[in-house]
């Protein structure tokens, strides 16, 4: 989500040649139907979390303290609908009923984001940072055993709407006119990360498709001690963005 982890894992080296299903485009990959299925269920879950996005930052937008607040939020929720309609179209375009690939994963965010609805302003720019940057990386990590038209897709709707930059700035700026806020925030950052990753360990578990992806049924490369280490570092970047916050995590 955020520029500088991108510009980290560049620094890191080019990125190992893929191979398998991750060397294969749509066309290929998708003749084998538990595959297929999979994908379904995974931009099914993208498209409702993006459209959940939309209707999430358009709602935190009354809470903004200024005119100008109000109006980044606008446009970041703009992005965020302009990335449904694309996953929508794109599930559309091969073959499965949009409507019908989101629904299962209505009732389990709906839930998620009625359990971390926030009290404030603040409150709303860290959960969608930190809690829209889990999903991302979630999302990041499985999209590397993608076939390379659903990769790039996928790799295309997580671009950053600028939320991330916009709420490291504002949130560090309420710390430092209050300190006493920090404690608060960490708290409920630290809240919204269990809920998080909880909530994504049930929706892989209820469907089969997708967990059969995660431990190397369908997509290559993963296995149960993998989707262990995947965890491990999604949960490592949460630790560097709490400090990018001024948040002890």
């Amino acid at each position: 989500m955020e520029t500088s982890d991108k510009a980290a894992a560049a620094a890191e080296g080019p990125a190992e040649e893929p191979t398998g299903i991750a060397a294969q485009d749509w066309a290929q990959a998708s003749a084998d139907p538990r595959y297929r299925a999979a994908v379904v269920d995974l931009l099914g879950a993208l498209a409702y979390g993006e459209l959940a996005a939309f209707e999430r930052l358009a709602e935190d937008a009354k809470l903004a303290p200024t005119l100008g607040d109000k109006a980044e939020l606008a446009k970041m929720a703009a992005a965020e609908f302009q990335h449904f309609q694309r996953l929508r179209d794109r599930l559309a375009a091969i073959d499965a009923e949009p409507t019908g690939a989101m629904e299962p994963f209505a009732a389990p965010l709906d839930e998620f984001h009625r359990q971390t609805a926030p009290s404030d302003w603040l409150e709303g720019l860290v959960k969608a940072y930190v809690g829209d940057s889990i999903a991302s990386d979630f999302y990041r990590e499985v999209a590397a055993r993608l076939d390379s038209d659903t990769r790039a897709l996928v790799l295309a709707v997580l671009d950053d709407t600028g939320h991330a930059t916009f709420a490291v700035e504002k949130v560090r700026a309420a710390i430092e006119a209050d300190p006493r806020v920090g404690g608060r925030l960490a708290l409920w950052a630290r809240r919204l990360m269990g809920e998080a990753l909880s909530q994504a360990q049930r929706v892989v578990a209820d469907r089969d498709a997708l967990s059969t992806m995660l431990v190397g049924g369908v997509a290559d490369g993963f296995d149960l001690a993998e989707v262990g280490k995947m965890f491990s570092r999604i949960t490592e970047a949460h630790t560097k963005r709490m400090a990018a916050l001024g948040l002890a995590a």
